[in-house]
Protein backbone atom coordinates (compact mmCIF):
# COMPACT_ATOMS: atom_id res chain seq x y z
CA UNK A 1 0.00 0.00 0.00
CA UNK A 2 2.83 2.37 0.81
CA UNK A 3 4.45 1.85 -2.58
CA UNK A 4 1.12 2.34 -4.34
CA UNK A 5 0.56 5.62 -2.51
CA UNK A 6 4.10 6.82 -3.28
CA UNK A 7 3.60 5.96 -6.92
CA UNK A 8 0.23 7.68 -7.17
CA UNK A 9 1.73 10.83 -5.65
CA UNK A 10 4.23 10.91 -8.54
CA UNK A 11 2.02 9.62 -11.37
CA UNK A 12 1.36 13.09 -12.83
CA UNK A 13 5.08 13.89 -12.93
CA UNK A 14 5.91 10.55 -14.55
CA UNK A 15 3.25 10.98 -17.22
CA UNK A 16 4.43 14.52 -17.98
CA UNK A 17 8.03 13.36 -18.39
CA UNK A 18 7.02 10.45 -20.62
CA UNK A 19 4.66 12.54 -22.76
CA UNK A 20 7.34 15.10 -23.52
CA UNK A 21 9.82 12.41 -24.48
CA UNK A 22 7.31 10.46 -26.59
CA UNK A 23 4.74 12.97 -27.86
CA UNK A 24 2.07 10.30 -27.40
CA UNK A 25 -0.56 10.11 -24.69
CA UNK A 26 -1.09 6.37 -25.13
CA UNK A 27 2.62 5.53 -25.12
CA UNK A 28 3.21 7.80 -22.12
CA UNK A 29 0.45 6.06 -20.18
CA UNK A 30 1.93 2.67 -21.08
CA UNK A 31 5.38 3.83 -19.94
CA UNK A 32 3.95 4.95 -16.60
CA UNK A 33 2.20 1.61 -16.12
CA UNK A 34 5.41 -0.28 -16.91
CA UNK A 35 7.22 1.92 -14.39
CA UNK A 36 4.73 0.88 -11.71
CA UNK A 37 5.22 -2.81 -12.51
CA UNK A 38 8.99 -2.46 -12.19
CA UNK A 39 8.69 -0.51 -8.95
CA UNK A 40 6.24 -3.02 -7.51
CA UNK A 41 8.61 -5.88 -8.39
CA UNK A 42 11.77 -4.18 -7.11
CA UNK A 43 13.22 -6.08 -4.12
CA UNK A 44 14.70 -2.97 -2.52
CA UNK A 45 13.29 0.37 -1.47
CA UNK A 46 15.10 3.24 -3.24
CA UNK A 47 16.57 6.10 -1.23
CA UNK A 48 14.67 8.58 -3.39
CA UNK A 49 11.42 7.25 -4.83
CA UNK A 50 11.08 10.29 -7.09
CA UNK A 51 14.57 9.81 -8.54
CA UNK A 52 14.04 6.07 -9.02
CA UNK A 53 10.67 6.39 -10.72
CA UNK A 54 11.73 9.35 -12.89
CA UNK A 55 14.80 7.43 -14.03
CA UNK A 56 12.75 4.31 -14.73
CA UNK A 57 10.08 6.06 -16.78
CA UNK A 58 12.77 7.97 -18.71
CA UNK A 59 14.62 4.79 -19.64
CA UNK A 60 11.39 3.11 -20.73
CA UNK A 61 10.41 6.16 -22.80
CA UNK A 62 13.84 6.28 -24.48
CA UNK A 63 13.50 2.64 -25.53
CA UNK A 64 9.96 3.21 -26.83
CA UNK A 65 11.02 6.33 -28.73
CA UNK A 66 13.86 4.51 -30.47
CA UNK A 67 11.41 2.06 -32.00
CA UNK A 68 8.75 4.72 -32.55
CA UNK A 69 11.12 6.86 -34.63
CA UNK A 70 11.28 4.14 -37.27
CA UNK A 71 7.47 4.10 -37.50
CA UNK A 72 7.35 7.90 -37.69
CA UNK A 73 9.76 7.90 -40.64
CA UNK A 74 7.23 5.72 -42.51
CA UNK A 75 4.21 7.69 -41.31
CA UNK A 76 1.68 8.77 -43.94
CA UNK A 77 1.97 12.57 -44.25
CA UNK A 78 2.82 14.95 -41.43
CA UNK A 79 3.30 13.57 -37.93
CA UNK A 80 2.04 15.65 -34.99
CA UNK A 81 2.01 14.75 -31.29
CA UNK A 82 -1.20 13.41 -29.80
CA UNK A 83 -3.23 16.38 -28.51
CA UNK A 84 -3.13 16.91 -24.74
CA UNK A 85 -5.97 18.90 -23.21
CA UNK A 86 -4.39 19.36 -19.78
CA UNK A 87 -0.97 18.63 -18.33
CA UNK A 88 -1.61 16.78 -15.05
CA UNK A 89 1.64 17.95 -13.45
CA UNK A 90 2.02 21.41 -11.96
CA UNK A 91 5.05 23.11 -10.43
CA UNK A 92 4.73 26.86 -9.77
CA UNK A 93 8.51 27.26 -9.82
CA UNK A 94 8.75 25.81 -13.34
CA UNK A 95 5.40 26.86 -14.79
CA UNK A 96 6.97 28.71 -17.75
CA UNK A 97 9.18 25.78 -18.76
CA UNK A 98 6.33 23.31 -18.39
CA UNK A 99 3.90 25.40 -20.43
CA UNK A 100 6.38 26.08 -23.22
CA UNK A 101 7.58 22.49 -23.51
CA UNK A 102 4.15 20.95 -24.05
CA UNK A 103 3.15 23.11 -27.05
CA UNK A 104 2.87 21.48 -30.45
CA UNK A 105 5.67 23.67 -31.76
CA UNK A 106 8.04 22.68 -28.94
CA UNK A 107 7.21 18.97 -29.22
CA UNK A 108 7.88 19.10 -32.95
CA UNK A 109 11.24 20.74 -32.24
CA UNK A 110 12.01 17.93 -29.79
CA UNK A 111 11.53 15.51 -32.68
CA UNK A 112 14.80 16.87 -34.11
CA UNK A 113 16.73 15.47 -31.17
CA UNK A 114 18.02 11.96 -30.65
CA UNK A 115 16.11 9.96 -28.02
CA UNK A 116 18.96 10.46 -25.54
CA UNK A 117 19.21 14.21 -26.20
CA UNK A 118 15.47 14.53 -25.88
CA UNK A 119 15.33 12.74 -22.52
CA UNK A 120 18.25 14.71 -21.10
CA UNK A 121 16.77 18.01 -22.29
CA UNK A 122 13.35 17.20 -20.82
CA UNK A 123 14.73 16.13 -17.45
CA UNK A 124 17.18 19.01 -17.10
CA UNK A 125 15.66 21.98 -18.92
CA UNK A 126 11.96 21.31 -18.38
CA UNK A 127 11.80 19.59 -14.99
CA UNK A 128 15.00 20.98 -13.46
CA UNK A 129 16.63 17.72 -12.39
CA UNK A 130 20.26 17.98 -11.29
CA UNK A 131 22.92 16.60 -13.61
CA UNK A 132 23.68 13.77 -11.20
CA UNK A 133 20.02 12.65 -11.37
CA UNK A 134 19.94 13.05 -15.16
CA UNK A 135 23.14 11.04 -15.54
CA UNK A 136 21.74 8.26 -13.39
CA UNK A 137 18.49 8.23 -15.34
CA UNK A 138 20.06 7.86 -18.79
CA UNK A 139 23.16 5.88 -17.84
CA UNK A 140 25.72 8.47 -18.96
CA UNK A 141 28.33 10.53 -17.13
CA UNK A 142 27.49 14.01 -15.89
CA UNK A 143 29.99 15.48 -18.36
CA UNK A 144 28.31 13.64 -21.25
CA UNK A 145 24.88 14.85 -20.09
CA UNK A 146 26.11 18.44 -19.99
CA UNK A 147 27.26 18.10 -23.60
CA UNK A 148 23.95 16.52 -24.59
CA UNK A 149 22.04 19.43 -23.03
CA UNK A 150 24.19 21.98 -24.87
CA UNK A 151 23.57 20.24 -28.20
CA UNK A 152 19.86 19.86 -27.52
CA UNK A 153 19.49 23.48 -26.44
CA UNK A 154 21.24 24.61 -29.61
CA UNK A 155 18.81 22.64 -31.79
CA UNK A 156 15.81 23.92 -29.84
CA UNK A 157 16.92 27.56 -29.87
CA UNK A 158 17.61 27.45 -33.61
CA UNK A 159 14.01 26.48 -34.32
CA UNK A 160 12.19 28.70 -31.83
CA UNK A 161 10.16 31.67 -32.97
CA UNK A 162 11.78 35.03 -32.26
CA UNK A 163 8.72 36.55 -30.59
CA UNK A 164 6.81 35.12 -27.67
CA UNK A 165 3.15 35.97 -27.32
CA UNK A 166 1.84 37.52 -24.13
CA UNK A 167 -0.69 35.00 -22.77
CA UNK A 168 -3.48 37.54 -22.28
CA UNK A 169 -3.00 39.05 -25.74
CA UNK A 170 -2.76 35.56 -27.24
CA UNK A 171 -6.02 34.42 -25.66
CA UNK A 172 -7.80 37.62 -26.71
CA UNK A 173 -6.65 37.18 -30.31
CA UNK A 174 -7.70 33.52 -30.24
CA UNK A 175 -11.16 34.55 -29.05
CA UNK A 176 -11.48 36.93 -32.00
CA UNK A 177 -10.25 34.21 -34.34
CA UNK A 178 -12.88 31.68 -33.26
CA UNK A 179 -15.62 34.34 -33.34
CA UNK A 180 -14.70 35.15 -36.94
CA UNK A 181 -14.39 31.46 -37.76
CA UNK A 182 -17.85 30.54 -36.43
CA UNK A 183 -19.33 33.46 -38.40
CA UNK A 184 -17.49 32.48 -41.59
CA UNK A 185 -16.05 36.01 -41.69
CA UNK A 186 -13.32 35.83 -44.35
CA UNK A 187 -12.16 39.43 -43.89
CA UNK A 188 -12.14 39.10 -40.10
CA UNK A 189 -10.06 35.94 -40.31
CA UNK A 190 -7.63 37.42 -42.82
CA UNK A 191 -6.88 40.32 -40.49
CA UNK A 192 -5.75 37.91 -37.77
CA UNK A 193 -3.56 35.71 -39.96
CA UNK A 194 0.10 36.23 -40.78
CA UNK A 195 0.70 36.77 -44.49
CA UNK A 196 2.59 33.47 -44.71
CA UNK A 197 0.31 31.52 -42.35
CA UNK A 198 0.08 27.78 -42.94
CA UNK A 199 -2.73 25.39 -42.08
CA UNK A 200 -1.51 21.80 -41.89
CA UNK A 201 -2.92 18.54 -40.58
CA UNK A 202 -2.02 15.07 -39.38
CA UNK A 203 -4.43 12.46 -40.73
CA UNK A 204 -2.10 9.48 -40.72
CA UNK A 205 -3.70 8.51 -44.02
CA UNK A 206 -6.87 7.60 -42.09
CA UNK A 207 -8.99 10.75 -42.44
CA UNK A 208 -9.76 13.49 -45.00
CA UNK A 209 -6.93 15.91 -45.66
CA UNK A 210 -6.55 19.15 -47.63
CA UNK A 211 -3.49 18.08 -49.64
CA UNK A 212 -0.12 19.10 -48.19
CA UNK A 213 -1.68 22.09 -46.45
CA UNK A 214 -3.17 25.51 -47.15
CA UNK A 215 -0.82 28.48 -47.29
CA UNK A 216 -1.21 32.26 -47.25
CA UNK A 217 -3.70 34.43 -45.36
CA UNK A 218 -6.25 34.67 -48.17
CA UNK A 219 -6.32 30.95 -48.93
CA UNK A 220 -6.49 29.93 -45.27
CA UNK A 221 -9.25 32.46 -44.47
CA UNK A 222 -11.39 31.27 -47.39
CA UNK A 223 -10.82 27.59 -46.53
CA UNK A 224 -11.79 28.11 -42.89
CA UNK A 225 -14.91 30.06 -43.85
CA UNK A 226 -15.91 27.34 -46.32
CA UNK A 227 -15.54 24.62 -43.65
CA UNK A 228 -17.57 26.08 -40.84
CA UNK A 229 -21.02 26.75 -42.35
CA UNK A 230 -21.75 23.25 -43.71
CA UNK A 231 -20.23 21.71 -40.56
CA UNK A 232 -22.60 23.75 -38.39
CA UNK A 233 -25.58 22.87 -40.60
CA UNK A 234 -25.13 19.15 -39.88
CA UNK A 235 -24.97 19.81 -36.13
CA UNK A 236 -21.21 20.07 -35.81
CA UNK A 237 -19.82 22.10 -32.92
CA UNK A 238 -16.51 23.95 -32.62
CA UNK A 239 -15.63 23.89 -28.93
CA UNK A 240 -12.79 26.30 -28.02
CA UNK A 241 -10.41 24.54 -25.68
CA UNK A 242 -6.77 24.87 -24.71
CA UNK A 243 -4.80 22.13 -26.46
CA UNK A 244 -1.17 21.48 -25.56
CA UNK A 245 -1.15 24.71 -23.60
CA UNK A 246 -2.15 26.73 -26.68
CA UNK A 247 -5.42 28.25 -27.86
CA UNK A 248 -7.30 25.62 -29.79
CA UNK A 249 -10.57 23.82 -30.30
CA UNK A 250 -12.21 20.43 -30.43
CA UNK A 251 -14.53 19.74 -33.37
CA UNK A 252 -17.45 17.47 -32.49
CA UNK A 253 -20.20 15.98 -34.60
CA UNK A 254 -23.88 16.20 -33.69
CA UNK A 255 -23.48 13.27 -31.29
CA UNK A 256 -20.59 14.88 -29.45
CA UNK A 257 -17.98 12.57 -30.98
CA UNK A 258 -14.54 14.05 -31.66
CA UNK A 259 -13.78 14.82 -35.32
CA UNK A 260 -10.46 16.60 -34.85
CA UNK A 261 -8.55 19.09 -32.74
CA UNK A 262 -7.09 22.41 -33.81
CA UNK A 263 -4.26 24.45 -32.28
CA UNK A 264 -3.09 27.98 -33.04
CA UNK A 265 0.49 29.22 -32.94
CA UNK A 266 0.13 32.92 -32.13
CA UNK A 267 3.23 35.07 -32.28
CA UNK A 268 3.85 38.77 -32.86
CA UNK A 269 0.11 39.49 -32.76
CA UNK A 270 -0.88 37.11 -35.55
CA UNK A 271 -1.78 33.48 -36.12
CA UNK A 272 1.31 31.94 -37.68
CA UNK A 273 0.37 28.25 -37.90
CA UNK A 274 -2.85 26.27 -37.58
CA UNK A 275 -2.39 22.56 -36.84
CA UNK A 276 -5.16 20.00 -36.99
CA UNK A 277 -4.99 16.44 -35.71
CA UNK A 278 -7.53 14.33 -37.62
CA UNK A 279 -5.96 10.87 -37.32
CA UNK A 280 -8.57 8.91 -35.33
CA UNK A 281 -5.83 6.84 -33.69
CA UNK A 282 -4.63 9.99 -31.92
CA UNK A 283 -8.03 11.13 -30.65
CA UNK A 284 -9.41 8.15 -28.72
CA UNK A 285 -8.18 9.43 -25.34
CA UNK A 286 -10.44 12.48 -25.79
CA UNK A 287 -13.63 10.42 -25.99
CA UNK A 288 -15.64 8.61 -28.69
CA UNK A 289 -14.27 9.42 -32.15
CA UNK A 290 -16.41 10.29 -35.16
CA UNK A 291 -15.95 8.88 -38.66
CA UNK A 292 -14.42 11.96 -40.29
CA UNK A 293 -15.12 10.67 -43.81
CA UNK A 294 -18.84 10.44 -43.04
CA UNK A 295 -18.83 13.91 -41.48
CA UNK A 296 -17.10 15.43 -44.52
CA UNK A 297 -19.46 13.74 -46.98
CA UNK A 298 -22.51 14.95 -45.09
CA UNK A 299 -21.12 18.47 -44.75
CA UNK A 300 -20.29 18.58 -48.46
CA UNK A 301 -23.89 17.67 -49.35
CA UNK A 302 -25.02 20.61 -47.17
CA UNK A 303 -22.84 23.28 -48.75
Amino acid sequence: MRRAEEFEDLRALLFSIAYRILGSVAEAEDAVQETWLRYEASPTQPVSVKAFLSATVSRIAIDVLRSARVRREEYAGRWFPEPLLADPYEDPERSAELADSVSMAALLLLERLSPLERAVFVLREVFGFGFAEVASAVGRSEAACRQLVVRARRHMDAGRARFEADRRERDELAGRFFDAFREGDVDGLRELLAADVQMVADSGGKAPLWGNGVFGAGNVARTLAAIVAPFARIGGVVEPHEVNGQPGAIFRDRDGKVVNTLTLDILDGQVQTIRAVINPDKLGHLGPVADAWTVIREATRNR
